[in-house]
């Protein structure tokens, strides 16, 4: 799974799309007389880059203002990536000014989130096009899925800032909502910009994203650390990396706590940096941070290595903070490890495990188990949050388990399962060969507020089984997608959706790149 965040693109790239799209343009606009004739170059090109957004009147004054007399493509492609980086840098600002809002907790840990949260985005966005000048017109395709990950990724940060005022009670979320308003136009745009780039170039055969080197080792590994991976291929591999810390509660290792073990990883570390966590209960808030990259944990074994926390949302904190463990740096990798948040249903939100690193290698196969909540609440079982209808995310469940926990089996007659509800607008969610029980509500799918996003969602099932796999009882919403098993492994396989193939292996994480035979009985759960 990929958190939204790789970028690899290229000037030339840039220039040469941006111009196809920009002749294409010009063309349907006529000869060079009247109205339109008169309009200066750096007008034409500004209106022609701007043509394919959504937000064409904030694109255009903004790039107007900001490009100047300009009308290169590059020089356009550089001012709107120069100007939303601004936009959200100023938003930053305005937000450490609102200090006599922090007498509310819950605001100020929200603008606190804020402010890490731009950040992140304001470097997404540099990073994309400082990253423009590493690939070649023939890596059209890979490029192009790199560029949207990352700003659908710097998008989502913005939209979790936001999220933080739920429950506020200052005007502070309003502030910040005008503040961000035209960066978030901005962001939108830019990703319109590169979708059309990529219908433009569509029928050119491109590779797609590719994460590995020549060599078939992730791009972002030094030298030595793929060396060491070739030397030990297959499923032992993982198991046989030699750490470069251990930890151990009993005082048997290098450190007593992961926080210890995670301090001593280099600052924006090339090299795999390999975590050994013995058996044990970690009773502490686990963060592996932006700057470290190239992270490996590995345990002892699901409930041998535990680390436990219960921070929630009834503690005035935002749900963003709630998490027992957060991945944030790229390339990170866990295996054998529990991670748990004990807080339970009367404590509201509280989060386990918040993974936004790119390229972190998760488990398919998941064993997913609805317990009991309060009095007059329901389960749901995802809820995710694809807020533009260009950006890359989903979440899709392959040949996992859904089942009751052992208390909820004797309520699940009073107390309602669903599949997922959209959180955002353009929430897209796949269940594909999976073992439905009965646990789950005929209905499916669960109302967000009101009509909120069921138009404009994407919901699918597609050969799953089990008794609660029947969908002719099913929500029939706009939104709701009849998906055929092609369709799935077209698009929403690992290897189809996240390009796993090409980098998971080499972790040892056992995994189905692609679809089991169609309506295959005993799944692995």
């Amino acid at each position: 799974m990929s958190k939204g965040a790789i970028i690899g693109a290229s000037t030339v790239l840039v220039v040469a799309v941006v111009a196809a799209v920009c002749v294409v343009s010009f063309k349907n606009s006529g000869g060079g007389k009247g109205e339109d004739g008169e309009l200066s170059m750096s007008v034409k090109s500004v209106k022609a880059f701007c043509q394919p957004t959504d937000y064409q009147q904030t694109c255009e004054a903004e790039l107007t203002k900001a490009a100047g007399n300009a009308s290169s493509p590059s020089e356009l492609a550089k001012a709107i990536f120069a100007v939303t980086s601004e936009k959200i840098s100023k938003a930053i600002s305005e937000s450490a000014t609102l200090e006599e809002l922090k007498n509310d907790q819950r605001t100020a840990g929200a603008l606190q989130n804020c402010k890490e949260l731009l950040e992140y985005a304001v470097d997404d966005l540099k990073t994309s096009f400082d990253k423009l000048g590493g690939f070649e017109m023939t890596n059209f395709n890979k490029a192009f899925d790199d560029l949207r990950t990352w700003l659908s990724a710097a998008l989502t940060y913005q939209g979790t800032c936001l999220d933080g005022f739920l429950n506020t009670t200052t005007d502070a979320a309003e502030k910040m909502k005008s503040a961000l308003n035209s960066s978030q136009e901005l962001t939108e745009d830019i990703l319109a910009v590169v979708d059309q780039f990529s219908a433009t170039l569509g029928g050119l055969s491109f590779g797609r994203r590719r994460l590995l080197g020549d060599d078939g080792m992730p791009t972002w590994m030094s030298d030595a650390g793929r060396r060491e991976l070739l030397a030990a291929p297959g499923p032992e591999a993982a198991a046989e990396f030699t750490p470069n810390v251990t930890v151990a509660a009993d005082g048997s290792g290098d450190v007593k706590t992961i926080g210890e073990a995670l301090a001593k990883v280099p600052p924006k570390n090339a090299a795999r940096y390999t975590i050994y966590v013995k058996a044990g209960t970690y009773k502490e808030y686990v963060s592996v941070a932006r700057a470290a990259t190239n992270v490996a944990m590995i345990g002892d074994g699901i409930g041998k290595t535990i680390i436990t926390g219960n921070k929630n949302f009834k503690m005035n904190l935002t749900t963003k903070d709630t998490a027992t463990m957060e991945a944030i740096g790229n390339g990170f990798f866990m295996k054998g490890i529990t991670v748990e948040n004990t807080a339970g249903p009367e404590n509201h939100q509280a989060v386990a495990l918040r993974a936004q690193s790119d390229m972190a290698v998760v488990l398919q196969n998941c064993l997913i188990q609805p317990r009991k909540p309060m009095d007059n609440q329901v389960n749901i079982i995802t809820a995710q949050g694809r807020r533009e209808h260009r950006s890359a995310g989903g979440t899709v469940l392959h040949n996992c388990t859904v089942a009751p926990h052992p208390d909820l089996e004797k309520f699940t007659d009073k107390v309602k399962t669903y599949l997922a509800r959209p959180w955002k607008e353009y929430s897209r969610t796949i269940f594909v060969q999976n073992e439905i029980g009965a646990v789950v509500d005929p209905v499916g799918w669960l109302e967000w507020n009101g009509n909120f996003g069921l138009d404009t969602l994407f919901y699918a099932e597609v050969d799953n089984h089990g008794p609660g796999a029947d969908t002719s009882k099913r929500a029939k919403w706009k939104g709701i997608q009849t998906l055929t098993y092609e369709d799935v492994q077209k698009e929403f396989t690992v290897e189809a959706f996240i390009q796993g193939q090409q980098f998971i292996p080499k972790f040892g994480v056992p995994f189905i790149p692609g679809l089991l035979p169609q309506t295959q009985q005993g799944r692995m759960h």
